[in-house]
């Protein structure tokens, strides 16, 4: 197991030369490799409890790697012309597993990112208006609002330590609530992260039944996440009725509830139901303020061990007005907006991506039957030896304008292709502006050298919530 070391290293001197230092790259802690050969239980246990530490160090040489999985192939995916052939020209012949459909469909419903074929058509048509460059654009102020407050709570803890992770978490989860229904979520929080810390610690880990059994036969766990579901779009469905009550907003302060509601199928006309507009809007604030919760949770750790990319943040902060238009001091966070895609390349939200074949196939001239299952790891695929030079490094650069560029096929933080996450740019416009604005006010430094784990099971979280010292800049 690696640690989080920043290592200075000296250069040898000679008579002529005076002594040099540099900064090491920053190789922040991973969990260990798994053993190459291990057996179905040890890997179902891995999967239940850490997903990334089910591959082998050959998964981050190879580019398709083969093995057998209950009965049926798998396939892990790190060749660019493979992974396009799966996610992206065949999208239609790969399907979710049943798996994922156990685990997600509770928390999501029929929303957009389970549903499939002309359902998903129909709803990612309807959604994209409100989704656009401009219509995120006005929600800015639904951003920022929280962010000031929280920067003004940290400010009065003085000199205790602070939770950042939990601060995020809480911002994040206020901004999603602010921008689809202009609510503040004070009230509602605790029980809606009691909600996703209960299912994620329980109910949201793959069980080996959750693999080998058909989607018609429930197992004990779906009775389990049955009963969860009902209160959980329960919760969803009160937050609607409040939204409801406060009546239509002005045209300046729209939120998404008020364009998923207008949103029509540009082809049909057709408007969202009332479960549809649930289902989207659950989807939207779990998977929008959870991603944004871990980029930003591992975009502060990285910082906090990294002075010098920390101080080139808060540089680049101070120079950029986020007290009016935030929208448009994102021009000038280039390098706010790299440290983050970096930490979403380390640390990715989505750790794995995983698709069922429906029809015979060949891929990377590899025999693909129905059943066997496809397999992108963004966290595999991040580290890879031959995509990325130092892959295990903390390098933002990597992602500055002007830079080496990026393989659309190596770097996928929000998936590719048709079913690439439609809140891409609302993420990272999000995290960009927090993530200036605390480095603008704060100089952040861990309490304790001890490392910080990823653990993935839903998403890529850290085993433990460090505390962090916060100092006024």
């Amino acid at each position: 197991m690696s640690g989080p070391d920043v290592m200075l290293s000296m250069e040898h001197p000679t008579m002529a030369q005076p002594v040099q230092t540099r900064v090491a790259p920053l190789i922040p802690p991973k969990p260990d490799p798994a053993p190459e050969q291990m057996r179905p239980l040890d890997l179902a246990r891995r999967m239940r409890t850490n997903g990334i530490t089910v591959y082998a160090p050959i998964a981050y040489e190879e580019e398709v790697l083969q093995r057998a999985f209950f009965g049926r192939s798998s396939f892990l995916l790190n060749a660019p012309d493979a992974i396009r052939h799966v996610l992206v020209d065949q999208h239609d012949n790969y399907g979710r597993t049943n798996a994922t459909l156990r685990v997600l469909s509770p928390l999501l419903g029929k929303g957009l990112f389970l549903s499939e074929g002309r359902d998903w058509r129909h709803q990612r048509r309807t959604l994209a208006p409100a989704f656009t460059p401009k219509a995120i654009s006005l929600l800015v102020p639904h951003m920022l609002s929280p962010t000031n407050e929280t920067v003004t709570e940290l400010q009065a803890l003085g000199d205790e330590p602070a939770n950042l992770f939990a601060a995020v978490q809480r911002l994040a989860l206020e901004i999603a609530a602010r921008t689809m229904f202009s609510l503040e979520m004070r009230q509602n929080s605790p029980a809606l992260r009691d909600f996703v810390v209960r299912y994620g610690q329980g109910l949201a880990r793959t069980h080996l039944l959750d693999v080998v059994l058909p989607l018609s036969v429930p197992s004990p766990f779906d009775l389990g996440r049955l009963w969860f579901r009902r209160r959980w779009m329960r919760f969803f469905e009160e937050l609607m009725a409040e939204r409801h009550r406060s009546g239509p907003r002005p045209e300046k302060l729209r939120d998404l509830f008020d364009l998923l509601l207008a949103s029509r199928d540009p082809e049909t006309g057709q408007a969202f139901s009332t479960t549809q507009l649930r289902d989207q809007a659950a989807t939207m604030i779990l998977a929008g303020h959870e991603t944004t919760a871990v980029a930003l949770s591992w975009a502060l750790y990285l910082l906090a061990l990294a002075p010098e990319s920390q101080e080139r943040v808060a540089e680049e902060a101070t120079q950029a007005d986020l007290s009016r238009d935030g929208a448009a001091a994102l021009e000038r966070l280039t390098y706010t907006r790299a440290v983050l895609d970096e930490a979403m390349r380390l640390y990715p939200p989505a750790y794995v991506i995983v698709r069922t074949a429906r029809v015979p196939d060949e891929v990377a001239g590899l025999r693909v039957r129905p059943g066997d299952l496809m397999v992108v790891s963004p966290w595999v695929l991040h580290r890879h030896r031959r995509r990325w030079a130092n892959p295990d490094a903390f390098d933002p650069e990597r992602f500055l304008p002007g830079g080496p560029g990026v393989d659309r096929y190596a770097y996928l933080p929000f998936g590719v292709g048709p079913r690439i996450c439609i809140g891409a740019h609302f993420a990272l416009t999000e995290a960009t502006l927090v993530l200036a604005r605390l480095l603008q006010s704060f100089r952040i430094e861990l309490v304790s050298s001890a490392p910080v784990m990823p653990v993935a099971i839903v998403t890529t979280q850290p085993d433990h919530q460090p505390w962090f010292r916060l100092k006024p800049r």
